[in-house]
């Protein structure tokens, strides 16, 4: 008998490093992930924040470990990959979710530095994290977070929505080389009020209305973290099983911006 469909979307017996986990899109994916049943190994720089996080997840009664790592570092990459195994046994899940860029301005006056730097944190560490993922993965599951601003014109933002691109074509491109045994997609979220979405935005959570109201969004309110979790623990589940180098939009029906 096939497993029923419900079932399918069990984590029992995973493994997930998520990085960028200590707040935001980050958090609300190693929530999920823990409340699905894998063991979650959190990761970001802000070691605070993830350890209140992982406590956060063993208190409701999951398995969690933080891992301070800085993703533009190979070698903290890899030691959070053998952090995983070393801890839970396996690596089955890999995300790679820490990325962003404050910094708004058309790309004549960016400075280089940020630049460099936007590059470094949002499509190199992919690249990075996805090949150190492979390296200790039989099977298993990579799930990058991507944005829309890699699909079509960012004034203001060409840097990010020039490394999300990349990130759109080393997630087709991964999927290839790595199947049948790992799966590499990507989710792009709509417009979640984070930190770095609003500092970027130059906005306030006082002006959330504004937000919805410019970005014309149909189903009538902002995204959550939980949103994009809901996506994520698809992807990463066997309900996905015959899903691979696929970009889900996840934004309430606006187009991609």
């Amino acid at each position: 008998m096939p497993t029923p469909v419900k079932d399918r979307f069990s984590l029992d017996g995973q493994v997930a490093v998520v990085t960028g986990a200590g707040r935001g899109i980050g958090a609300g994916i190693a929530r999920a992930f823990a409340e699905c049943g894998a063991c979650v190994v959190l990761a970001a720089r802000r070691t605070q924040e993830i350890e209140s996080v992982a406590q956060e997840i063993r208190a409701a009664g999951g398995e969690a470990i933080a891992v301070t790592t800085d993703v533009t570092d190979d070698k903290a990459l890899d030691a959070l990959a053998r952090a995983a195994v070393d801890a839970f046994g396996k690596l089955t899940i890999w995300v790679n979710n820490a990325g962003g860029s404050p910094m708004r301005m058309p790309l004549k006056d960016l400075p280089r530095a940020e630049w460099d730097r936007t590059i470094a944190l949002n499509l190199t560490s992919i690249y990075t994290g996805s090949i150190t993922a492979a390296r200790y993965m039989n099977t298993g599951s990579i799930i990058n977070i991507t944005s829309g601003a890699g699909t079509g014109p960012v004034p203001g933002s060409a840097h990010y929505g020039a490394a999300k691109a990349g990130t759109n074509s080393l997630t087709w491109t991964l999927a290839a080389e790595f199947a049948p045994h790992i799966r590499v997609n990507a989710v792009a979220p709509g417009a979640i009020p984070t930190e770095v979405m609003l500092k970027a935005l130059g906005k306030t959570e006082g002006q959330l209305d504004e937000i919805l109201a410019e970005w014309k969004i149909p189903l009538g309110r902002l995204g959550t973290p939980e949103d994009i979790a809901a996506a994520c623990v698809y992807l990463a589940s066997d309900a996905a099983s015959w899903v691979s180098g696929e970009i889900i939009r996840v934004g309430g029906g606006a187009r991609p911006r």
